[in-house]
Protein backbone atom coordinates (compact mmCIF):
# COMPACT_ATOMS: atom_id res chain seq x y z
CA UNK A 1 0.00 0.00 0.00
CA UNK A 2 1.30 3.27 -1.03
CA UNK A 3 -0.45 5.15 1.89
CA UNK A 4 -3.47 4.76 3.75
CA UNK A 5 -6.55 6.06 2.76
CA UNK A 6 -7.47 9.32 5.28
CA UNK A 7 -10.20 11.44 5.18
CA UNK A 8 -11.04 15.07 7.17
CA UNK A 9 -14.49 16.31 8.53
CA UNK A 10 -14.70 19.51 9.80
CA UNK A 11 -17.41 20.34 11.87
CA UNK A 12 -18.79 24.15 12.43
CA UNK A 13 -21.55 25.94 11.77
CA UNK A 14 -19.78 29.07 10.19
CA UNK A 15 -17.63 26.70 7.89
CA UNK A 16 -20.82 25.30 6.35
CA UNK A 17 -21.92 28.09 5.69
CA UNK A 18 -19.02 29.80 3.87
CA UNK A 19 -18.24 32.43 6.38
CA UNK A 20 -14.98 30.38 7.98
CA UNK A 21 -11.75 29.30 6.65
CA UNK A 22 -11.42 25.61 7.29
CA UNK A 23 -7.76 25.77 8.74
CA UNK A 24 -8.27 23.30 10.94
CA UNK A 25 -9.52 20.97 8.47
CA UNK A 26 -6.18 22.02 6.47
CA UNK A 27 -4.10 21.55 9.56
CA UNK A 28 -5.15 18.05 9.16
CA UNK A 29 -4.76 17.57 6.13
CA UNK A 30 -1.85 19.00 5.50
CA UNK A 31 -0.41 16.68 8.66
CA UNK A 32 -1.81 13.30 7.23
CA UNK A 33 -0.23 13.82 3.89
CA UNK A 34 3.26 12.86 6.02
CA UNK A 35 1.88 9.74 7.20
CA UNK A 36 2.03 8.93 4.33
CA UNK A 37 -2.01 9.40 3.88
CA UNK A 38 -3.63 10.10 0.67
CA UNK A 39 -6.96 12.25 1.03
CA UNK A 40 -9.68 10.86 -0.42
CA UNK A 41 -12.55 12.37 1.42
CA UNK A 42 -12.85 15.69 3.07
CA UNK A 43 -15.99 17.60 4.10
CA UNK A 44 -17.32 20.48 6.58
CA UNK A 45 -20.94 20.05 7.97
CA UNK A 46 -22.77 21.97 10.47
CA UNK A 47 -23.05 21.02 14.48
CA UNK A 48 -25.77 18.69 13.55
CA UNK A 49 -25.61 15.29 15.35
CA UNK A 50 -27.50 13.40 12.26
CA UNK A 51 -25.48 15.76 9.64
CA UNK A 52 -22.11 14.64 11.73
CA UNK A 53 -23.34 10.95 12.04
CA UNK A 54 -24.60 10.45 8.29
CA UNK A 55 -21.04 11.96 7.32
CA UNK A 56 -18.90 9.76 9.84
CA UNK A 57 -20.69 6.80 7.65
CA UNK A 58 -20.19 7.69 4.15
CA UNK A 59 -16.73 8.18 5.32
CA UNK A 60 -16.02 5.22 7.52
CA UNK A 61 -17.23 3.51 4.37
CA UNK A 62 -14.06 4.70 1.80
CA UNK A 63 -11.15 5.45 4.09
CA UNK A 64 -8.87 4.10 6.96
CA UNK A 65 -8.53 6.83 8.41
CA UNK A 66 -11.11 9.37 9.81
CA UNK A 67 -10.04 12.90 11.31
CA UNK A 68 -12.88 15.07 12.47
CA UNK A 69 -12.22 18.55 13.65
CA UNK A 70 -15.00 20.61 16.12
CA UNK A 71 -18.00 20.38 18.41
CA UNK A 72 -15.67 18.64 21.24
CA UNK A 73 -16.25 21.58 23.89
CA UNK A 74 -18.84 22.09 25.98
CA UNK A 75 -20.84 24.04 24.36
CA UNK A 76 -24.76 23.44 23.38
CA UNK A 77 -24.17 23.54 20.10
CA UNK A 78 -20.98 21.31 20.96
CA UNK A 79 -22.41 17.65 19.31
CA UNK A 80 -19.64 15.58 17.76
CA UNK A 81 -19.08 13.52 20.53
CA UNK A 82 -23.03 12.34 21.15
CA UNK A 83 -23.05 11.95 17.19
CA UNK A 84 -19.79 9.97 17.12
CA UNK A 85 -20.06 7.04 20.06
CA UNK A 86 -22.98 5.52 18.82
CA UNK A 87 -21.39 5.03 15.69
CA UNK A 88 -18.37 3.25 17.25
CA UNK A 89 -18.03 -0.28 17.13
CA UNK A 90 -15.34 -0.29 20.26
CA UNK A 91 -13.57 2.79 21.33
CA UNK A 92 -9.97 3.40 21.44
CA UNK A 93 -9.53 4.86 25.04
CA UNK A 94 -5.71 5.38 25.25
CA UNK A 95 -5.72 7.87 22.01
CA UNK A 96 -8.12 9.97 23.62
CA UNK A 97 -6.41 10.23 26.76
CA UNK A 98 -3.00 10.50 24.90
CA UNK A 99 -4.44 13.65 22.89
CA UNK A 100 -6.41 15.31 25.77
CA UNK A 101 -2.92 14.57 27.98
CA UNK A 102 -1.00 16.28 25.16
CA UNK A 103 -3.46 19.29 25.47
CA UNK A 104 -3.02 19.68 28.90
CA UNK A 105 0.35 20.71 28.50
CA UNK A 106 -0.35 23.47 26.91
CA UNK A 107 -3.73 24.55 28.45
CA UNK A 108 -6.35 23.89 31.03
CA UNK A 109 -8.70 24.24 29.06
CA UNK A 110 -7.94 20.47 27.47
CA UNK A 111 -9.18 19.05 29.92
CA UNK A 112 -12.93 20.22 29.05
CA UNK A 113 -12.12 19.13 25.52
CA UNK A 114 -14.24 15.21 25.40
CA UNK A 115 -12.29 14.24 22.19
CA UNK A 116 -12.87 10.64 21.46
CA UNK A 117 -11.64 7.79 19.48
CA UNK A 118 -12.31 4.29 18.29
CA UNK A 119 -13.30 2.40 15.14
CA UNK A 120 -16.11 1.75 12.44
CA UNK A 121 -15.61 -0.95 10.61
CA UNK A 122 -11.98 -1.00 9.53
CA UNK A 123 -12.00 2.49 9.76
CA UNK A 124 -10.22 4.92 12.94
CA UNK A 125 -12.16 7.61 13.77
CA UNK A 126 -10.14 10.36 16.03
CA UNK A 127 -12.13 13.36 17.17
CA UNK A 128 -10.48 16.57 17.60
CA UNK A 129 -11.11 19.96 19.32
CA UNK A 130 -11.59 22.89 16.18
CA UNK A 131 -8.50 24.76 16.70
CA UNK A 132 -5.46 24.35 14.37
CA UNK A 133 -3.03 24.27 17.36
CA UNK A 134 -5.07 21.16 18.99
CA UNK A 135 -4.99 19.10 15.95
CA UNK A 136 -1.72 19.89 15.50
CA UNK A 137 -1.25 18.75 19.32
CA UNK A 138 -3.43 15.73 19.32
CA UNK A 139 -1.63 14.41 15.95
CA UNK A 140 0.96 14.64 17.45
CA UNK A 141 0.25 12.40 20.90
CA UNK A 142 -1.03 9.64 18.59
CA UNK A 143 1.28 9.97 15.35
CA UNK A 144 3.75 7.15 16.58
CA UNK A 145 0.55 4.76 17.05
CA UNK A 146 -0.92 5.21 13.86
CA UNK A 147 0.96 3.47 11.20
CA UNK A 148 0.79 0.25 13.69
CA UNK A 149 -3.23 0.90 14.43
CA UNK A 150 -3.71 1.23 10.69
CA UNK A 151 -1.87 -1.57 9.31
CA UNK A 152 -3.93 -3.76 12.12
CA UNK A 153 -7.58 -2.24 11.49
CA UNK A 154 -6.30 -3.38 7.69
CA UNK A 155 -5.84 -6.87 8.69
CA UNK A 156 -2.11 -7.08 9.29
CA UNK A 157 -1.07 -9.74 11.65
CA UNK A 158 0.18 -8.30 14.67
CA UNK A 159 3.79 -9.14 15.56
CA UNK A 160 3.22 -9.15 18.72
CA UNK A 161 0.96 -12.26 18.84
CA UNK A 162 1.51 -15.98 19.39
CA UNK A 163 2.74 -17.77 16.53
CA UNK A 164 -0.31 -19.61 14.74
CA UNK A 165 -3.07 -16.82 16.15
CA UNK A 166 -5.35 -15.31 13.91
CA UNK A 167 -5.31 -11.89 12.35
CA UNK A 168 -6.94 -9.30 14.04
CA UNK A 169 -10.22 -8.51 12.75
Amino acid sequence: MDGFRAGVLTVSDAGARGEREDASGDAAAARLATLPALLRWRRVVPDEAAVIASAVRDAASQVDLLVITGGTGLGPRDVTPQAVAPLLDYAVPGMAEAMRARGLASTPHAMLSRQIAGVVGRCLVLSLPGSPRAVAECLDAVWEALPHGLRLLGGERDPHAAPGGDPPR
